[in-house]
């Protein structure tokens, strides 16, 4: 029987771990299919505190792990294939067939991107593809880029990339946004904003040169194709929380990301906590995805002292 088992590797499972281990909980930590999580995606991470000269995102989880692994963290790199509540209260974690039994559960599952699902994207992602414009607009001050989608969240991104970007143009394939009238009137008098109706992007061009070059644009309407120049692709058409696992187990929201009592990490089941960006659709940063693995180490403390 372990006390905690932590299920997901991103900075919100290995913050998890680091405190859990520190607090003699000996935690064990399954680092999934995606060992790092979207980090691992990530070239340079300017905005995490600590590295003035920044850090590449597969280094900075590398950093985590290494950290989690020197208190004596348990480290197993396979997925989680089955979670249960035992009639006991306690949790039964399945992993290829074999059976981990635990306290306490703290799950750090993270959400996926939605890509726009292209091989050229896959290539160029970090190298001028990116799905989050908090993160990366810096590196495109003076530069030109698009955004892909037509909600809140197309239009938040839009608005914020003026601010590095000479140019910003949102490329959506109907002729009307989802967005908020709100949001879209900002983007209307935004002289830096310009929108291209009726189109997809069927090619990201650049694979050759290891950088972003340009785009395929394909009309909605007559099916025509054009190229533009560009230097760098933002696809803001939302993130998919990885809660699968928890699916019949958990309360969730309408998007399904779990839901947890706020100010805590705590779900609708005593003894199991949710952190990072598996319960929080809002800010989705690394910094904030730490933090609340920092407050689901310390909620899982509590619970098993009481």
């Amino acid at each position: 029987m372990n006390d905690v088992i932590i299920i997901g590797s991103g900075p919100a499972g290995w913050t998890a771990a680091i405190y859990a281990a520190r607090a003699d909980l000996h935690p064990v930590v399954f680092e999934g299919d995606e060992p790092g999580g979207q980090l691992i995606t990530t070239t340079e991470v300017e905005n995490f505190p600590g590295f003035e000269n920044g850090i590449m995102g597969p280094e900075l989880m590398d950093v985590m792990k290494k950290q989690a692994a020197r208190f004596g963290t348990e480290i197993i790199t396979q997925r989680v294939d089955e979670l249960r509540r035992n009639e006991d209260g306690t949790f039964t974690v399945v992993s290829k067939g074999t059976e981990y039994q635990s306290k306490a559960i703290i799950l750090a599952t993270g959400a996926t991107a939605r890509r726009i699902g292209l091989e050229s994207e896959k290539a160029l992602y970090g190298k001028g593809v990116s799905a989050c414009a908090t993160c990366d607009g810096f590196f495109f001050k003076g530069k030109e880029v698009i955004i892909v989608g037509g909600g809140d969240s197309a239009m938040e991104e839009a608005d914020f990339l003026t601010r590095f970007a000479t140019k910003v143009s949102i490329v959506h394939r109907r002729d009307a946004f989802r967005a908020s009238k709100a949001m879209q009137d900002r983007i209307f008098k935004n002289s830096k904003i310009e929108v291209i109706w009726n189109s997809e992007v069927t090619e990201i061009l650049g694979v050759d040169v290891g950088h972003v070059t340009g785009v395929t644009l394909k009309s909605t309407i007559d099916g025509s194709t054009r190229e533009m120049k560009i230097d760098g692709v933002f696809a803001a058409i939302g993130h998919v929380p990885n809660s699968d696992l928890v699916k019949n187990l958990l309360e969730l929201d309408e998007k399904g990301y779990v839901k947890t009592i706020p100010g805590s990490s705590k779900t609708s089941i005593p003894g199991l906590f949710a952190c990072g960006d598996l319960q929080d659709s809002r800010y989705r940063q690394a910094i904030t995805a730490a933090g609340t693995g920092c407050m689901a180490a310390l909620d899982a403390e509590k619970y098993l002292a009481e």
